[in-house]
């Protein structure tokens, strides 16, 4: 884009309100250098009010909630969420499995995005969590943006520190009675300035955007149909290799002397064959290679 500064969605799931929490030291970071315009959303709820109750959840923020058509407005996001066994929660998984039509028409193609996290401890999912959840952004072509080793407050060992390589973080405890730390918000803030960064050097390289989208688009095909292949070339016909010339008689009884033996014709060409089963099989695999979508 030109003319106008990237806008950065900042985008969250947060059950205890811990991600709330580092989502808006993100935001912080990414209005600090006025580069880039930010706005804050989170990711829509699945489970009933009832079932929420009795995880004695906390209220959900007033914070708007965002749908995959306005994320695709968006130049570059940050994305955040707590840990379930290492991976994204359902929530999530539920919001980006939305975004097919979004992923045809290839409008997350060159964008970035960056992730952070939340989990119960300090090995509960620090690095899995942000690493089990790529290959959506693989898929999408989108440019994953790590936070890498950039604050020396992730070599604290004094305290627990929430965050990795792979973006900010919390550890919340056990019982989510952890509540992020003044050294988790400033690694989180950081996240968010160095974001800001990236996000107004891709928008400025014209190579990355609306172009990189389109030609994202125009790769997808209907249907793709393979060409013909060519005819293979013919095979000259081998000849017989018969003796054509008149016996030599024998020069001392005069009787005609016995004519050559034919050279023998060349064996035909054995088609390999495969038993039924075996070819069965292989005509199924390949049929299946051509039709998976």
């Amino acid at each position: 884009m030109t003319g106008s500064k990237p806008k950065i969605y900042v985008l969250y799931y947060s059950t205890y309100g811990h991600v709330h929490t580092v989502a808006q030291a993100i935001t912080k970071g990414l209005l600090k250098s006025n580069t880039v315009d930010a706005e804050l959303y989170q990711i829509p709820e699945t489970l009933p009010p009832d079932v929420l109750e009795k995880m004695h959840a906390a209220p959900k923020s007033t914070v708007p909630v965002i749908t995959p058509e306005k994320l695709a407005e968006a130049d570059g996001f940050l994305l955040g969420f707590p840990t379930r066994f290492g991976v994204a929660p359902a929530q999530v998984k539920a919001f980006f499995d939305a975004t097919g039509q979004l992923w045809s028409s290839g409008a997350f193609v060159g964008k970035p995005a960056g992730l952070f996290f939340a989990t119960g401890s300090q090995h509960g999912g620090q690095e899995t969590t942000a690493f089990s959840f790529l290959s959506h952004f693989t898929h999408h072509g989108i440019i994953y943006v790590p936070l890498g080793y950039a604050s020396p407050l992730m070599f604290d060992n004094d305290s627990v520190i929430g965050g990795s390589a792979w973006g900010a973080g919390t550890v919340a405890g056990p019982d989510g009675s952890l509540q992020p730390s003044q050294k988790d918000l400033e690694i989180a803030e950081l996240q968010g300035e160095n974001f800001a960064k990236v996000a107004v050097k891709l928008s400025s390289d014209p190579a990355v955007g609306d172009d990189a989208a389109a030609a994202a688009a125009a790769a997808v095909p209907d249907a793709a149909a393979a060409p013909d292949a060519p005819a293979p070339a013919p095979i000259a016909a081998v000849p017989a290799g018969t003796a054509a010339t008149e016996p030599v008689k024998n020069s001392t009884t005069g009787a005609p002397a016995a004519a050559p033996a034919p050279a023998p014709a060349p064996a035909a060409a054995e088609t390999p064959k495969k038993s039924g089963r075996l070819g069965n099989f292989f005509a199924k695999l390949k049929k299946s290679f051509g039709s998976s979508s």
